[in-house]
């Protein structure tokens, strides 16, 4: 057995919220990699900033502002793809954390369109994008550990993201035989910029329900989604792979 050597030349991933926290190392850990990346963000800030931080890779990064949650504004941004591609990873997301009894419908609605309406409008738009000579076509979407075990808070996002398990689960089934393999995988705590600026025990105490007694790095999503685009991963489908440290143990 060798070490993986990872190269993506000649392939092209979509990043949806590519342009900041996770979404933002996903894309750069992918064009380290060899690979053509378009950035879907509905931040036009944060879309000006990662073309600003991944200048060396202008060639082949290609950003576009996009709302998932709405349909025309994905059919705007199929039309403008450089090519067909090989790799979505669904990232946008959103949270509007309340208890239930705080929950209003406007929080419930916003959560689930852009979390999981959205990753359906964006996979339905995309999916005749995929490159009709490749077996090796790859769907990651992301979910989260809340997903697995719920949360307090946090109903509507622990629906949407429970509801991005299933239909990963349904579309790895109905495309395997099409080169597919669709995939999820699921963060527990991640050290992004918004934690970061949480008070240092609060970080502690979220450190220590994980029993690898540490947060985790947005590096630790991106290896992951960067193995299940390989071809070493073509075996693994519908699959949710926990980077979580533990904490659903």
């Amino acid at each position: 057995m060798k070490n993986l050597q990872y190269n993506f030349n000649q392939k092209c991933a979509v990043v949806t919220g590519g342009a900041a926290g996770i979404g933002h190392r996903i894309t750069e850990t992918f064009l380290q990699n060899g690979a053509t990346v378009v950035i879907w963000d509905y931040s036009t800030e944060a879309l000006q900033q990662a073309k600003s931080d991944f200048k060396a890779f202008e060639g082949r990064l290609h950003v576009a502002q996009v709302d998932v949650t709405k349909r025309e504004s994905i059919q705007q941004a199929v039309s403008a793809l450089p090519g067909p591609i090989d790799i979505l990873i669904n990232n946008a997301g959103i949270t509007r954390d309340k208890s239930f009894a705080k929950l209003t419908d406007a929080d419930w609605d916003a959560v689930i369109q852009t979390n999981l309406t959205g990753l359906y409008n964006v996979t339905k738009g995309l999916f005749e994008k995929f490159n009709p000579q490749s077996a090796q076509k790859r769907i990651i979407n992301i979910s989260s550990v809340v997903g697995l075990y719920g949360n307090f808070g946090q109903t509507n996002y622990a629906a949407a993201k429970a509801g991005v398990i299933g239909m990963t689960k349904t579309l790895a089934k109905e495309l395997g035989r099409k080169g597919f393999t669709v995939n999820a995988v699921a963060p527990g705590f991640i050290k992004t910029a918004m934690t970061n600026a949480m008070p240092k025990e609060v970080l502690e105490q979220m450190a220590s329900k994980v029993p690898v007694a540490r947060l985790g790095e947005t590096d630790d999503i991106a290896n992951a989604c960067l193995f299940l685009s390989s071809a070493e991963a073509g075996y693994i489908n519908g699959t949710t792979i926990s980077v979580d440290g533990g904490i659903v143990l």
